[in-house]
């Protein structure tokens, strides 16, 4: 894998690489980084190209004193995609990711080969005023002298990975941290988006995926299929939110089985 950067309207976005052949884009979820894909990687690119970056905001990439928006974030993908060269890529996006991913495909149309939406929430006006009335946040603290917002921001998310696995919520802690006080922001965009505006303009042929302890975005999962038309659903038995890096050989496994059947995996 050859890390690298890719020049933007933002400043230098950082882009992960490896592989050849058509080119995939990993996006990842609020607040990671592109380590989310890690494990994913190395797989995938044996059949395909493909490239994690870290969202405009989190991980290596630059940083902006302006609000987030699910706008903002695509432009970036957009930059990355011009900035090298990418001819009709295919998106795949987990949670903030595949809001991100569907944005882009939206607006790029034939240019996106194929969309991958894993884990990602259906937000229409129902869903907005919802999370606005009764959500409290998901990854913000108040930073403290003695660092037990380092604890605080662990139980919070402790939930939602297995017991059995803390170097999957150290990995996700380690890029929390390098975006603390900002952390909460792509939740936000997420659920400021107008997704029902946008993803009726989504004509690249379409995976949803989500594991199926995933109770955020597993309720979501029939009508993003039935809004986008052709699209199909695969559940990730035995895992949840951090099925990426939970379940790597699995995620790896839908992804690569899409794209030999869309025609962007070498032989």
């Amino acid at each position: 894998m050859r890390k690298g950067y890719v020049d933007s309207r933002f400043g230098q976005l950082h882009v992960v690489d490896a592989g050849h052949g058509s080119p995939v884009i990993f996006l990842h979820q609020t607040p990671r980084s592109w380590d989310e894909y890690r494990d994913v990687l190395p797989i995938v690119g044996r059949a395909a190209r493909v490239l994690a970056m870290d969202t405009v905001g989190y991980g290596a990439s630059a940083r902006l004193d302006v609000a987030q928006t699910m706008e903002l974030f695509a432009d970036g993908v957009e930059d990355v995609i011009e900035g090298l060269g990418l001819d009709r890529p295919v998106l795949v996006g987990h949670h903030t990711g595949g809001v991100v991913a569907l944005e882009v495909a939206a607006r790029r149309g034939p240019s996106v080969a194929g969309l991958v939406l894993s884990g990602t929430p259906y937000v229409d006006e129902a869903r907005r005023r919802l999370v606005a009335a009764s959500r409290p946040p998901i990854d913000h603290v108040e930073l403290t002298e003695d660092g037990s917002h380092l604890t605080e921001l662990w139980n919070r998310r402790r939930p939602f990975y297995p017991p059995d696995r803390p170097d999957l919520l150290s990995r996700f802690v380690a890029d929390a941290c390098r975006v603390i006080e900002q952390a909460e922001e792509g939740h936000v965009a997420v659920n400021t988006y107008r997704m029902e505006e946008r993803i009726g303009l989504v004509t690249a042929p379409t995976l949803v995926i989500c594991g199926e302890l995933d109770d955020f975005s597993m309720p979501d999962v029939p009508r993003l299929v039935s809004a986008i038309p052709g699209s199909r659903a695969r559940v990730l038995p035995g895992t949840g939110v951090p099925a990426v890096d939970h379940h790597p050989e699995a995620f790896a496994a839908e992804v690569l089985a899409f794209l030999r059947e869309i025609g962007s995996a070498r032989a």
